[in-house]
């Protein structure tokens, strides 16, 4: 049938679409000609290229890993920059993600060499033998990519065929002279800044040498090594706050660098954590508000101008590993025959009590802070070896307590406010007391340093181990400068933090043996530690008729400080009367402020 479309010129036929029916295709011969080898080379070519800028698509379609969309986003930028720096809460699976990434590479980038390293000695170790070993080697693809596992006391090595090599090293001194194209710090806010610029970063000074950097016309394509940091919130005054914000800066620039931060959310969004979990931890008794800032919420913390105490201060003095653990009531009576720890010569050991009679999330716990005092000069050098909270518990039930620890401390006095509550306890303190569980009685004690609470006790020849403590204004204050001068001073050890805590522990038999129960008592003192870290530096001070006044934010707790620096406290008086010549200068008297 005639119509215009027959009379146009060709140019004009296709102004509106070519119809790809009648399109004629142009065919090349190339691919025909091609061997069946050649083209097989030709595609692993594409697909490596592909997978090489797609490394979640590579997880997914060769590990057959199922990955969550963020676990996607964060592999992709992991490949392609050299600098990366996730900060992530609990809960996000940190440890997974670094195993896939560490294999996914070592697959995609033959002879690579990839070293982990962390704060603390057993964490990078357990990427391998835990995440690697025991839940990657379930994919069958990824699991016949490697050729060896193998694993020592502190290190761990994932050998692969096409020679690429996965490492765990400690972040200390004696890992020098390892060398490696990718470095991933685990938990690096645990890593010393000093250790981090002359062990761990030299690691990168060589290159990924593949065959074809050899050829002239590719030498320019020579791969820059990567840096990867993980780990969750911490305090600002720690290096990897001014890591972090130089890492923000370079990103913004258009620097190969990124730096991530998620939290808890993320985990509740893709059922990794659950709401209730959340809820549970912010009505537990012990909620720590700063620590559940940074692990979950996973903000930085640092303290307010109005702090008394410098996190610096506190921080420095984490170094204690070997803590006191108080016997079980269930093992009193086979251990109590048994030869007692022997005290070095001069120690003191002293108890200091905050007593509070009232249980519940938005109460007061009494504390009970075991300290050892042990010479060092005209100074005791204080050792914090344990700190024990009771929530709820009648003034006789926390006597007897105490009166345990006194004993199983091989204490000698006990600074113990008698104010308030205080007075309730005391007034059971002063009393024969007799404990059913360990079946002991338990001798009457009484104040030494105040004849009108001496007067309250009643039995006979009470034992005068009571430092009664009736803080006023001045009192207060001179307890709260001597607690600080002393922290800056470095003259009071605390436990170091549960993590590193952790890692030593596991390395004892008594610990691996242990039951869950036994394990968390084992850990303890290094978490209640924590605690008290984060209440002092939560705490603000006024300065009421020239006088230092502590003071909690609202909700908040001071009563770890307020028995931390009674036995403090005490220590002062009794090195007064046991090291110092009469009439030297103690450079933490009241006059001293600031």
């Amino acid at each position: 049938m005639a119509g215009i479309q027959f009379y146009e010129v060709d140019r004009n036929k296709n102004s509106k679409g070519q119809n790809q029916l009648e399109k004629v295709k142009n065919v090349s011969k190339v691919k025909d000609n091609m061997s069946k080898n050649e083209r097989m080379r030709t595609q692993i070519k594409k697909w490596t290229s592909f997978y090489r800028l797609n490394m979640h698509r590579f997880i997914e379609h060769y590990f057959g890993i199922e990955l969550f969309f963020f676990q996607k986003i964060l592999l992709f930028f992991m490949n392609i920059n050299t600098f990366v720096m996730i900060i992530a809460a609990r809960g996000l699976s940190k440890s997974f993600m670094i195993a896939i990434f560490a294999c996914a590479r070592c697959v995609l980038y033959p002879n690579t060499k990839v070293i982990i390293a962390s704060g603390v000695k057993k964490q990078a170790k357990l990427i391998i033998t835990e995440k690697i070993e025991k839940e990657l080697m379930q994919y069958p693809n990824l699991a016949r990519e490697i050729k060896q596992i193998k694993s020592s006391s502190n290190d761990a090595t994932v050998i692969f065929h096409n020679g690429s090599t996965i490492e765990a090293v400690t972040s200390s001194e004696n890992s020098r002279g390892y060398r490696g194209n990718i470095l991933i710090l685990e938990e690096f806010r645990m890593i010393d800044e000093g250790i981090l610029n002359t062990v761990l970063k030299p690691f990168l000074n060589v290159y990924r040498q593949p065959p074809y950097l050899k050829k002239e016309k590719y030498s320019h394509l020579t791969e820059e090594n990567i840096e990867l940091y993980i780990s969750s919130a911490w305090y600002t005054n720690h290096w990897m706050w001014k890591s972090m914000q130089s890492a923000r800066d370079m990103m913004l620039k258009g620097k190969d660098t990124t730096i991530f931060s998620l939290d808890y959310l993320t985990s509740i969004h893709h059922g990794l954590l659950s709401k209730k979990r959340i809820q549970k931890e912010r009505e537990s008794s012990d909620f720590d508000e700063i620590g559940f800032l940074m692990e979950y919420e996973n903000l930085m913390y640092g303290q307010n101008a109005n702090a008394l105490f410098a996190l610096e201060d506190i921080t420095k003095n984490r170094k204690l590993k070997n803590p006191f653990y108080p016997i079980k009531n269930i093992d009193y009576s086979n251990q109590k025959s048994k030869r007692k720890e022997k005290l070095r010569d001069g120690e003191i050991r002293v108890i200091g009590v905050d007593v509070a009679l009232m249980g519940g999330s938005a109460n007061d716990n009494t504390i009970i802070n075991c300290m050892r005092l042990i010479p060092n000069g005209d100074k005791y050098l204080r050792k914090v070896a344990y700190i024990e909270s009771l929530e709820g518990k009648h003034s006789d039930d926390q006597a007897i307590r105490i009166k345990q620890l006194f004993e199983d401390f091989q204490a000698s006095f006990i600074a113990l406010d008698t104010h308030g509550n205080g007075m309730a306890v005391y007034d059971s303190l002063v009393k024969v007391q007799y404990d059913e569980e360990r079946d002991v009685e338990y001798e009457a004690w009484c104040a030494y340093n105040d004849d009108e609470m001496k007067a309250r006790a009643k039995s006979p020849n009470p034992l005068p181990v009571v430092f009664s403590i009736k803080a006023g204004a001045k009192l207060n204050h001179e307890i709260a400068t001597s607690l600080r001068v002393n922290l800056q001073s470095s003259n009071i050890e605390l436990p170091i933090s549960e993590i590193e805590a952790r890692d030593l522990l596991s390395d004892k038999k008594y610990y691996q043996n242990a039951s869950i129960e036994d394990k968390v008592m084992y850990e303890l003192p290094f978490v209640q530690a924590t605690l008290l870290v984060n209440e002092l530096v939560n705490l603000e001070h006024d300065i009421v008729g020239g006088y230092i006044k502590i003071k909690e934010k609202s909700g908040k707790r001071k009563d770890r400080y307020s028995s931390l620096g009674f036995s403090n406290y005490l220590a002062k008086t009794l090195e007064a009367e046991n090291l110092q010549q009469e009439d030297n200068y103690d450079v933490d008297d009241s006059l001293v402020y600031f």
